[in-house]
């Protein structure tokens, strides 16, 4: 969730400084946007995977802290709840064997974490929501010591002004209420950046939002929350709820959310986003900066607590020219490791795809549909029917073997990435949509069988995720 702040607590004048600096920081960013001030480098891919501790009876381990001090690993840090961490990929250049370096550093970082996780008897698992978790994990005394979650907290609660109300209808109905922000805890994730020049900024934004749908849907790994059989991707729901804030003027309950798909596609420039971000979102946490305006920290502060699931980011590189990502938060983690690097090159591939296309057409599909087609894909996984381009409904899993794999192949060629990268991490996509064997429809199919139970269901799920075998080819 973010940078952690300074501050132990905040004055009422503080969201005034705030505001003031946010406000000039936006109107600098604008002339950045107006004069072209960004970096001009090429695509350069990198990711953030979220991650469970869990113990031998498969049950939350609140334990990140002793875990993450024993790792000391750069690349590894804390989140929200003391049983949850993540896991980064050292960006590179989005061209040629990336995605092998990625997986080849990536698969560094995980053997090392699952040994240091087994010297504290525990595991690591990579899932979108722990099947076995119970509500009595999510409490605040498992919140991480973190000063930015404890203010986050104690804000958004202040702005609901009431109780988070979750209440998810899939194949059974989840309702359940809960009083702190801990809910959040419950959700994994595979978060996607990718860094792009400035003109084509928007153009990817806007395929990442088209691209949502087929993501959510292949990547599905989240059916099971508090017991419950819900969604595919029950991450989506549970996310939206438990931080369900809205824009000013007490619209809680209105058209802008904290946690949504947005409000609309960028018109001309993904600058659109940030100025949403001052107009319509009240400030959760006015931490004060004495950098300068160039640095944009209150902007981009501010912009971590607004969690679009396609979202702008503003970066630096490494000689300080700032420049411009989308991140791309719809899938779940795992199931495995290479199953998360084969996501990352589907959506790669797809979303340049359809930003070339954008480049030279009016979008293709309304934002309302593309809205719809995401939600339908959380809930109803590679069974659901979208609307594409051509006006028309289609089943998903036809869409994607007929066309959205092909069209990933070109963008990923059109990035030059090497052929035997496309074929290999491609391949685990088409196999997977092919046999409809996602994490999620894995596990609902595993709790199909006369004695199952969550329990032995993640135990198994543990093991299948050690052999780094993709999870089409997991045998019940």
């Amino acid at each position: 969730m973010g940078q952690e702040i300074n501050a132990k607590d905040f004055k009422t004048s503080d969201f005034d400084h705030f505001y003031t600096a946010l406000n000039e920081e936006t109107l600098l960013l604008k002339d950045y946007f107006d004069n072209q001030r960004f970096s001009e480098q090429k695509p350069v891919a990198g990711f953030e995977i979220e991650a469970w501790l869990i113990d031998n009876k498969m049950q939350a381990a609140a334990n990140n802290i002793a875990f993450l001090q024993n790792l000391n690993d750069p690349l590894a840090f804390p989140e929200l709840a003391k049983f949850n961490i993540e896991l980064n990929g050292v960006p590179q250049a989005l061209t040629g064997s990336v995605f092998s370096t990625l997986h080849k550093n990536l698969s560094q970082t995980w053997e090392k974490s699952c040994q240091h996780a087994q010297d504290l008897n525990n595991h690591i698992l990579i899932i979108g929501t722990l099947p076995t978790l119970t509500p009595a994990a999510m409490v605040l005394e498992n919140m991480s010591e973190m000063n930015r979650y404890r203010f986050l907290n104690e804000q958004i609660l202040k702005a609901r002004g009431k109780p988070i109300h979750l209440d998810i209808v899939g194949i059974e109905h989840l309702k359940f209420d809960h009083y702190d922000v801990m809910l959040e805890s419950a959700t994994t994730s595979l978060q996607l950046h990718t860094q792009v020049s400035l003109d084509n900024a928007h153009h990817y934004y806007n395929a990442s939002i088209i691209a949502s749908a087929a993501m959510v849907a292949s990547c599905a790994n989240a059916p099971y929350l508090l017991g419950k059989n819900l969604w595919h991707e029950s991450r989506i729901p549970l996310f939206e709820q438990s931080i369900e804030t809205g824009g000013y003027g007490g619209a809680i309950h209105g058209p802008l959310k904290r946690v949504s798909f947005g409000t609309g596609y960028a018109r001309s420039s993904i600058m659109e986003c940030f100025q949403e971000n001052l107009a319509h979102f009240p400030i959760l946490l006015p931490e004060l900066f004495d950098t300068p305006a160039e640095q944009f920290e209150h902007l981009r502060l501010h912009n971590g607590t607004i969690w679009r699931w396609n979202r702008p980011l503003i970066g630096f590189d490494a000689d300080n020219t700032p420049h411009i990502r989308i991140e791309h938060r719809t899938p779940s983690a795992g199931p495995t490791i290479i199953d998360s690097i084969a996501n990352a090159v589907f959506y790669y591939g797809l979303a340049k795809n359809i930003a070339d296309e954008l480049q030279d057409q009016v979008i293709p599909l309304e934002f309302a549909l593309a809205k719809d087609n995401f939600y339908q894909a959380a809930h109803h996984g590679l069974d659901s029917d979208i609307v594409w381009f051509d006006g028309e409904k289609h089943p998903l899993q036809k869409l994607l073997l007929e066309e959205l794999l092909e069209r990933a192949q070109k963008g990923l060629q059109s990035l030059q990435v090497d052929s035997d990268d496309i074929e290999r991490y491609l391949g685990i996509m088409q196999q997977r949509i092919e046999s409809k064997q996602t994490g999620s429809q894995w596990q609902r199919d595993f709790m199909q069988q006369k004695h199952a139970t969550l329990h032995n269901m993640t135990a198994a799920y543990l093991e299948h995720q050690y052999s780094e075998i993709a999870v089409s080819q997991w045998e019940i």
